[in-house]
This record gives C-alpha cells, structure tokens and sequence, in this order.
C-alpha cells in the first residue's frame, strides 16, 4: 500500500474479503483489532479504529449494494506507528463525494440513518479519503498513528506515492 516506508520500520499487511451482511461488520472490526496490537495501541486508540472501520463496513454493507449483496474488502498495513486501512466495494459508488461526506446527510433518511459515518471516521482518524465512481464502487482509506504527537506534515507524507 505505501512505497515510502522506511528501511528500519517493521512492516506488516493483511487483506480479507467478505460479503456484504452486517453480520460481517463486527468480523471486520476484530480483525483490525487484532492486527494493531502489535502496535501496542491504547484502549482509546484502539476504539477509534475500530469505531472508524465500523462506519467504513456498514457503509459498504448498507449503501453500496442496495438490491443485494457484494463483496467488501478491507485491507491494511502498519508501519511504525501507524495503521494504513483502505475498505473498498464494487458497488453503486457516490454521485457526490463532498456531500456524502457533510455532517448529516444521507441517502437512506426512510431507514433513520443519521448521515454522521463519514464524519465519524474523520473525528477518530488522522486521515481520511474517499474516492468514488458512480456504477464502479468506493474506496475508503484512513489513517491512525498511535502513541503519537506527530504534526501535519508528517500525516501528509504518509500516504506515500500509491495514493
């Protein structure tokens, strides 16, 4: 996921694939879980993440493949002190990217949904991005330091070449 890690940093990469039931959004969120531990997180660190992937999947899970279902996939990387998480589905994709990320807005308001998912990822998470095609699908990615006072800079230069 990212070409710019450094030499002495201890690398680490896992990918799953999973369709889209929201009996699988808990599996998602574990699995992250487990996979930051050696990153020696702190409980409140750890919530974040796991909150963020959480939105990300039920996203997925609720607006991606309206009349049925599909296949989520949510790959990672720590590096240093940090995880990289990018959650991507084939599905419907959003038409407006800059709206669907606004605080309280939602494609579902029949079914209560708050529209707060994307706003909640960005308020747990030091970074995140989302890219969309109508009819091709979405990616999400999302990045968390941990035990960490790091400055902008550096949150900039994470990401590396890839994205």
């Amino acid at each position: 996921m990212n070409k710019d890690i450094k030499m002495n940093e201890k690398t680490n990469n896992m990918s799953l694939k999973f369709t889209s039931i929201s009996e699988n959004e808990p599996f998602a969120r574990s699995c992250i879980q487990a996979f930051c531990l050696p990153l020696n997180p702190t409980i409140s660190e750890l919530n974040d993440v796991k909150t963020a992937v959480s939105e990300a999947v039920t996203n997925c899970i609720v607006h991606a493949y309206p009349k049925g279902v599909g296949i989520v996939s949510v790959e990672a990387e720590t590096s240093g002190n940090r995880i990289h998480i990018k959650i991507t589905d084939s599905g419907k994709g959003i038409e407006d990217v800059a709206k669907a990320v606004e605080p309280f807005f939602t494609t579902r308001p029949e079914e209560e949904r708050s529209g707060m998912g994307f706003t909640v990822m960005k308020a747990f998470m030091d970074d995140v991005k989302v890219l969309s095609k109508p009819g091709e699908g979405t990616v999400v990615e999302m990045i968390k330091f941990f035990n960490a006072g790091i400055d902008a800079e550096e949150i900039g230069n994470s990401w590396g070449n890839d994205a």
